[in-house]
């Protein structure tokens, strides 16, 4: 799509999501330079960003009991014993007791908009890239949308949805669809974009593809 070719040739889709023909968009708007590796950086400081940090132990100083040796060094048959709080017996504190953490971590924002349109091209050569015309609901159901989905091929399969700003009723339309995601342009990144097999961008939020 684009080796040695100027123009990315992107499937246009109806509103029920079959082809309707195809739109050219400049392939440089994607990113002149494909790098896998910042994708992968971009990618792993999002998922270092989802986690929650919250996990934590009790240290020996936080165990309940007593600090007195439990029976004489000597002459038990037993071997040498300490207190009950040693990480060695059942009930005892952590020797190295976890404590909450922040794993969060930002890359420059240049650097993580030029991985989100990396990604973007990814999905276009892969032919996994789709601009979809409008979709006009009568009210913002579940039915409509998996009717299109079913219609265009795409039932079972992951599908990102990228709109201009944020649409509550088709988000209310596609929440319950397994695999399927309703993101407003501003919010996309390049985990969203590899998570999915399937991208499709509203005609609206067709800034996205132009480098507006």
């Amino acid at each position: 799509m684009f080796r040695g070719s100027l123009m990315a040739q992107i499937p246009q889709l109806n509103a029920d999501l079959t082809v309707a023909g195809e739109v050219e968009i400049d392939d440089v708007r994607f990113s002149a330079k494909l790098t896998k590796q910042l994708i992968h950086d971009a990618c792993v400081m999002y998922h270092a960003n989802r986690r929650q940090g919250t996990v934590r132990t009790r240290s020996r100083a936080e165990v309940s009991g007593t600090r007195a040796k439990m029976y004489r060094q000597k002459g038990t048959g037993r071997a040498r014993a300490g207190h009950l709080q040693s990480p060695i017996r059942r009930g005892g504190g952590h020797a190295f007791a976890k404590r909450p953490k922040d794993w969060s971590y930002s890359l420059p924002r240049k650097a993580l908009r030029v991985a989100t349109r990396m990604a973007l091209r990814l999905k276009a050569e892969a032919g996994e890239l789709r601009v979809v015309s409008v979709m006009e609901m009568p009210e913002p159901r579940t039915r409509y949308v998996s009717a299109a989905l079913r219609s265009g091929g795409f039932t079972g399969q992951s599908c990102l949805f990228v709109t201009e700003g944020v649409r509550p009723e088709f988000v209310r339309a596609a929440r319950n669809i397994p695999k399927v995601t309703v993101l407003p342009r501003s919010d996309l990144n390049a985990d969203a974009v590899m998570r999915h097999r399937n991208i499709l961008v509203f005609e609206d939020a067709m800034g996205l593809l132009v480098g507006e």
